[in-house]
């Protein structure tokens, strides 16, 4: 089944067109890669299905919802979550204080809330801090829990990411670039942390440039070239498909 479904979307910037007719289906409980050369237009894809902006034409579906112009906040509620290729942590927060800022619910939402501190309040909070702390713990940064995300490399920044998405308690996360920036062995741990939540039942899409963990880590690959959908199958029928070696890497065969 699938999960999320782009169908015929259509962006453009001033006379620039960035998606062009862009066409994915992301199958529940799957991991699925989205490659392409720069400007093929996966963060913009990534931007229209997270609400960044609404599309110019087309439609997303989520869980057989149309959900095309959603909001951000009311695309969170429905179970998408989203992460970034520069991490958007909070600098002067710790790594628990972040986690718990992306918790549903959150118990000073109301102004109301905020001043009096009622006992439901002080109790949500607790069962949020709890869920930081189970989640930190999950990617292995627990250790660096009181730290500030200024104070984190670029893996453990990364990994803070992923476990931001984690506390919407989402079923599908959209990952941009995770292993930009990041060292191989971090790379090898986030991999495995991914493929982790996969067993559990989450699914994702994920726009990565490095194709050994596109190889690695995903069940199915979308290839995204001049804002459209110009290939899609398993890692090695895309990486023999002569139109992606010439689009994407550059040569013919």
């Amino acid at each position: 089944m699938a999960l999320l479904e782009v169908h015929d979307l259509h962006h453009s910037f001033g006379g620039v067109t960035a998606l062009d007719g862009a066409d994915l289906a992301v199958m529940e409980g799957r991991i699925t890669g989205l490659i392409g050369p720069n400007g093929a237009g996966k963060t913009t894809l990534f931007n229209a299905v997270s609400g960044a902006f609404r599309p110019r034409g087309g439609t997303v579906r989520f869980a057989g919802v149309d959900v095309t112009g959603w909001r951000p906040e009311r695309l969170a509620r429905a179970g998408i979550a989203r992460t970034f290729q520069i991490p958007r942590g909070l600098a002067n927060l710790t790594v628990i204080e972040n986690l718990m800022l992306y918790g549903k619910d959150q118990p000073g939402e109301t102004f109301l809330a905020a001043i009096t501190r009622p006992r439901s309040a002080l109790r949500r909070e607790g069962e949020l801090r709890e869920r930081a702390i189970e989640i930190a713990r999950r990617l292995e940064i627990l250790g660096v829990g009181d730290d500030r995300a200024i104070e984190l490399s670029g893996g453990q920044k990364k990994l803070l990411e992923l476990g931001r998405a984690l506390m919407a308690d989402p079923k599908l996360i959209l990952l941009d670039e995770p292993a930009a920036g990041v060292n191989p062995a971090l790379t090898k741990r986030l991999a495995e942390h991914i493929l982790q939540l996969k067993t559990q039942g989450l699914t994702f899409l994920v726009i990565e440039h490095n194709m050994g963990l596109i190889a690695e880590l995903c069940d199915h690959v979308v290839v995204l070239a001049q804002g459209r959908r110009l290939a899609e199958g398993r890692f090695a029928e895309i990486r023999a498909d002569p139109r992606v070696q010439e689009a994407y890497m550059g040569r013919r065969p």
